[in-house]
């Protein structure tokens, strides 16, 4: 089975709490204060105004009320860079003078496996565009179900791609998805469905990723059970 090692960091800063909801402000926040760095920050040109395409190499997450950054890649190598600048927090006006900081970096490995390993959504997975949206909501459950499995396929795919994880054509991938709550949630200002779940897969991902749409912005996030 097809695996490497993926270089990965963690930031956390355990004396500040935020509402889930800010995470998008967390990403606002640092892609203005370093957006001279790098364009993993905020993930699109400046020059442009195009977004980067590809899997977002840097992810800002507020779980259990902490903010979070999580680095995958050259984004690992890039939150390593920026830790010890990072000084204070603006959220919403609010000062937060950081006067704690964590910092997780390993190397793990990711990849198609011969085992089956269970994840849980610590965050709400955003599986659907406007176009399987329609479908969905017209779905008998079985359909639906037939519908989360497809996408989440889709999502690990893109995730095992865009680092570099090419697998072979005799590789498949198979999961599961377990509902377990669907909940309705803003999202730029439109009222989208979000699902809270689990599932079991064949994949060796890393906890505090993130699969589906908008994980810079903290949804989808994953922890291996």
């Amino acid at each position: 089975m097809t695996k490497i090692q993926l270089p990965q960091t963690t930031i956390t800063f355990p004396e500040i709490r935020l509402q889930t909801r800010d995470a998008h402000k967390l990403r606002g926040f640092f892609g203005n204060l370093f957006k001279e760095h790098s364009i993993l920050l905020h993930n699109h040109f400046q020059d442009t105004g195009e977004f980067r395409q590809g899997y977002t190499l840097v992810q800002y997450k507020v779980l259990d009320h902490i903010p979070t950054l999580v680095g995958l890649g050259e984004g690992a190598d890039l939150l390593v860079d920026l830790f010890l600048k990072i000084k204070h927090l603006e959220i919403d006006g609010h000062f937060f003078e950081v006067m704690a900081k964590n910092i997780n970096h390993s190397v793990v490995d990711i990849g198609l496996s011969n085992s089956l390993f269970e994840y849980r959504f610590e965050s709400l997975w955003m599986a659907l565009n406007q176009n399987n949206y329609r479908d969905f909501i017209k779905a008998t459950l079985d359909e639906q179900d037939i519908i989360f499995n497809r996408i989440l396929k889709n999502n690990l795919l893109a995730f095992l791609n865009g680092m570099g994880c090419q697998l072979t054509i005799n590789e498949p991938i198979m999961c599961k998805f377990s509902l377990k709550k669907t909940r309705e949630t803003n999202f730029k200002d439109n009222k989208m469905m979000g699902f809270q779940g689990s599932f079991m897969c064949n994949a060796l991902l890393p906890n505090l990723i993130g699969l589906g749409k908008s994980v810079s912005r903290g949804y989808g996030t994953i922890i291996k059970i």
